[in-house]
């Protein structure tokens, strides 16, 4: 007789349903596994004697086989160990066979039979709903899955509790969502003194999920707009968040089964490799554009990463995904994302102080920013030079607006993107509107027209630059709560394009 269990494997964020077959058949004792498993689900059969040894029970001397069907799809990881035994104690009428196969169950198994957490327990709960299957999983792991709230979760600390739970002895109550963690304290945006203008500019970014460039001399404030960008961003929506959950529950970074509802900020520094940006290694794991998908990826010292790494941002900037495609995978991962970039003007980063700087100026601007190939600048909505602070400005007392008065005019803003959007499941935001849905939400006034038409003949905008001020200029109006797209909202929008163009 041949007893199944159910559990999932994973493939960038999807969890693809595994069927684990056990058949004990007369012949030599022996205990294996198949099914294209990886080194981790191979050590499982070690792993499960121990732990049910524990126990007192007894495998039988007789050949165990275990098939992990589909059998052409890659297993990896040690969350294998539970539901393979599941399915032998269910083959060892231990528990019963239909409340086995009722289960979707994944776990890593102690020597002396605890439960160890796992990464993916949400989607594997996502799975287990699609199928009307409740979800097994260690303890820790209760909290993250049961967010679902589509599937029952037991949650159990040890594999006798599991029995015990199984054969009616002592029931596990099903676990309840984790808490809401609040994340990390904002910095205010009105720590920074002076800069009006590249804090305008970091609002219309906010507000309609725009990719920003900052472009300064060294320490004139980059890295402290960029910073306090988060403090201005309104809070993920709840699908927002199970989304990002998601990503971050296959990279294991999810805190006791906690979802937040604060927008991801990645900062990786600049020597990180491909990989590490993009997605990939040995299990195609989800990379910073994805781990800062719904949320913002901060790039200091933006010319300093390598030209690879830089070129590889151009299609996800464009389709909000990103595909590892690797000898033994090819995985799809969201990550839609704001960029916010900082560079300075030159290598030496004081281009435009005479008395500072090097003797290769102009040049040295040039072939530092070059680092920066043109189809990627162009796909960058506002270019923001930062200039020095005044000595005498430093004195000052911040008087400026707080980050809490912006945020309310970006959440403004974006809950009119949402409503106009809301028929339009493939766009959440200005910076995502394209093709007829643009022209139908951005169409200038006959003077903005104007405007535009003399500004992309005279500078040479593309076909993309051209509908991204458009993107631009929406968003501006969105600010003014203007129904219409005017000529100062195309004005304004053209002159954060330009400003790197005349540099």
């Amino acid at each position: 007789m041949v007893t199944r269990a159910y559990t999932v494997a994973f493939e960038g964020v999807e969890a693809h349903q595994v069927e684990v077959q056990c058949a004990v058949a007369p012949g030599l004792p022996a205990f294996s596994i198949v099914g294209l498993p990886d080194k981790a689900v191979s050590e499982a059969r070690d792993r499960v004697r121990s732990a049910l040894t524990s126990m007192a029970i007894a495998l039988p001397s007789k050949r165990i086989t275990i098939n992990l069907s589909p059998a052409d799809l890659p297993k990896e990881g040690s969350h294998f160990d539970l539901p393979i035994a599941m399915a032998l104690l269910a083959a060892l009428d231990i528990i019963p066979k239909d409340a086995v196969e009722s289960t979707v169950s994944l776990g890593e198994l102690s020597l002396d039979g605890s439960l160890v957490p796992v990464i993916g327990a949400l989607p594997a709960a996502m799975s287990a709903a699609e199928e009307d299957r409740s979800l097994l999983c260690p303890h820790a792991s209760g909290p993250e899955a049961a967010w679902v709230g589509a599937a029952q979760v037991i949650a159990a600390k040890t594999l006798a509790d599991v029995v015990r739970h199984y054969s009616g002895q002592n029931p596990i109550t099903p676990s309840l969502p984790g808490e809401v963690t609040n994340g990390t304290q904002f910095k205010d945006l009105r720590d920074v003194k002076g800069q009006e203008r590249a804090k305008r500019a970091l609002e219309i970014a906010a507000a309609g999920r725009h990719h920003i460039l900052f472009l300064g001399t060294p320490g004139s404030g980059k890295s402290m707009l960029a910073a306090r960008l988060a403090s201005i961003l309104p809070p993920l929506s709840a699908i927002e968040a199970l989304e990002t959950s998601m990503i971050h529950s296959i990279a294991g970074l999810l805190d006791q089964g906690g979802i937040s509802r604060q927008r991801p900020f990645r900062e990786p520094h600049h020597t990180a490799s491909m990989a590490a940006i993009v997605g990939g290694g040995r299990r195609a794991s989800p990379g910073e554009i994805s781990l800062a998908h719904n949320g913002v990826l901060f790039l200091d010292e933006f010319p300093e990463f390598s030209r690879s790494v830089l070129e590889t941002l151009r299609q996800p900037i464009e389709t909000g995904e990103v595909m590892v495609a690797r000898a033994n995978a090819h995985v799809s991962y969201p990550c839609r994302f704001m960029l916010v970039a900082a560079a300075n003007p030159c290598k030496c980063g004081y281009m435009y102080d005479p008395a500072r700087a090097c003797a290769r100026v102009p040049n040295c601007g040039d072939d530092y920013l070059g680092r920066i190939s043109g189809p990627l600048m162009d796909r960058i909505d506002l270019r923001i030079e930062v200039p020095p602070v005044a000595y005498t400005d430093l004195d000052l007392p911040a008087d400026g607006e707080t980050s809490a008065q912006v945020a309310a005019r970006v959440l403004q803003a974006r809950q009119l993107q949402e409503d106009r959007f809301r028929e339009h499941p493939a766009a959440r935001s200005n910076a995502d509107a394209q093709g007829k849905l643009l022209e139908e939400i951005a169409t200038p006034d006959n003077d903005g027209r104007e405007l535009l038409s003399k500004v992309a003949e005279k500078f040479g905008l593309t076909a993309r630059g051209y509908h991204r001020v458009l993107r631009v200029a929406r968003t501006i109006a969105d600010l003014d709560q203007s129904e219409d797209v005017l000529r100062p909202h195309i004005a304004e929008a053209v002159s954060f394009r330009l400003t790197a163009q005349k540099s």
